[in-house]
């Protein structure tokens, strides 16, 4: 079995009882973190020397519509309703499960090459088996870990999820996999009727599999009423965005153990409304984060976690000074809080608390090698602050279930050309496909570098 052992780094675990950051050495067998120490010694072991820089667990993008990568950035300045009606309503429906595939394969390789070791891909462009299992594949052939939150493309309100397919993807070769596993992305309480909603949660309940829904923007509808008198709430549930939920509707969701996923960049851009952030702190929880579509936002989880930051601080400097004439005297929120939204509670919402999110021993060896010798972080007099405000260039190496999967700089084991290449190919006809319908009004056209 293959040992490695990483030493010189500062490290931080995110773990509790830790300091935040510690000179420490860490030995990870096979798939897993086996000791971490001050000084450990070993025999038969690659040693590699991490001096000057800092290592995090793997990062979380709890929430990414990865197919959607085949239009990076082509909607930036759309609003929702815009973003709603381009992308599901005319690029969706052309979408074949070769577009699936290299925009899964793409965006996870995009992840990775950001730091992000564990991905909740919410997949709802999947109208065929085909279509959803090239998008596992182009999950497996990218080598992170993720979680498959199966969705449906344009489901009625009282149509239930199709259980034959979660039962399909359970039952197949997905099972086998060590980095793959399934949850269910439901239409949820606020686009499904009572009895649909309380049926999709019971189902996800009886397989013990995270459900994933959308609450943005309006109260909740009368079916969460419904869900909630059925005792449907709780650790495997996970609402996304959360925007327009009451004040008692996120303290019941809270003390039942719901994990919330903002999206704050996205949120803010797009017309979610404001992030459900603040609320959350307030009754003693907090967020995990996604990027939400590559159409509109970058896929950077660290800078996710910095605007959800940022934007908070400022809510609560503008409510302090209301008050009091003055902003906040100390920071509401720290650096560390925003680190934590991106590991442990990423991990947490995806239902892999035991699994990743810290680096521990008995822990799957998923972590991020961070250069703070570079310009924009060195000297690194904050090992928290400097690897949150680390950029893609900072990014040095990251390993996956103890398998390296960057290192110094560059993706390991793939054709990044090949697979540029073919997301162009598909990018440009699905462009065309978008112009055919609405023109060129609200997003680029031209054609990208090659």
């Amino acid at each position: 079995m293959i040992r490695t052992l990483l030493r010189g780094a500062q490290v931080i675990t995110m773990s509790p009882g830790r300091p935040d950051a510690e000179g420490i050495d860490i030995l990870v067998e096979g798939d897993r973190i086996v000791e971490i120490a001050e000084h450990i010694d070993w025999p038969e072991t690659e040693t590699v020397d991490l001096s000057g820089r800092i290592i995090i667990p793997g990062l979380i993008n709890a929430h990414l519509h990865t197919w959607q990568s085949v239009l990076r950035l082509a909607g930036a300045d759309w609003t929702l309703l815009e973003y709603l009606h381009r992308m599901h309503g005319i690029v969706a429906q052309h979408c074949n499960p070769a577009d699936i595939y290299i925009g899964n394969l793409a965006g996870a390789l995009n992840q990775i090459n950001c730091g992000t070791t564990t991905l909740g891909d919410w997949c709802h462009n999947n109208p065929t088996p085909e279509h959803t299992d090239a998008a596992v594949e182009g999950l497996q052939k990218s080598g992170i870990r993720a979680v498959f939150l199966h969705s449906t493309p344009g489901r009625a309100p009282d149509a239930p999820h199709p259980l034959a397919e979660i039962d399909r993807l359970l039952d197949g070769p997905v099972r086998a996999h060590e980095l793959i596993t399934i949850g269910m992305a439901i239409a949820g309480p606020q686009h499904s009727t009572p009895d649909v909603a309380v049926a999709d949660l019971r189902a996800a309940d009886e397989r013990d599999l995270v459900a994933s829904m959308h609450q943005s923007g309006g109260e909740p509808a009368p079916a969460w009423e419904a869900v909630h008198r059925a005792g449907l709430f709780g650790p495997r549930t996970n609402i996304v965005h959360g925007a327009g939920l009451t004040g008692d509707w996120v303290t019941t969701l809270v003390e039942s153990g719901v994990s919330f996923t903002t999206t704050p960049e996205n949120e803010l851009g797009h017309g979610h409304c404001t992030p459900i952030t603040g609320q959350l702190l307030r009754r003693g929880a907090a967020p995990s984060l996604g990027t939400d579509t590559e159409t509109a936002v970058s896929g950077e989880i660290l800078t996710a976690a910095r605007i959800a930051l940022a934007h908070q601080r400022g809510l609560d400097h503008q409510q302090h000074r209301q008050a009091t004439d003055m902003m906040s005297p100390t920071a509401s929120v720290t650096s560390k809080q925003a680190l934590s939204w991106a590991t442990v509670e990423g991990a947490r919402a995806l239902g892999l608390a035991d699994t990743v999110g810290r680096l521990e021993p008995g822990m799957q060896a998923d972590l991020v090698v961070i250069d703070a010798t570079a310009l924009n972080l060195w000297p690194a007099h904050d090992p928290i602050a400097a690897a949150l405000h680390a950029g893609l260039a900072n990014i040095e190496a990251v390993m996956v279930a103890g398998r390296w999967r960057k290192r110094d700089h560059a993706l390991i084991d793939v054709d990044v050309d090949e697979v540029k290449s073919k997301l162009l190919e598909s990018g440009e006809r699905l462009v065309r496909e978008l112009n055919a319908v609405v023109g060129n009004a609200g997003y680029a056209t031209s054609q990208p570098p090659r």
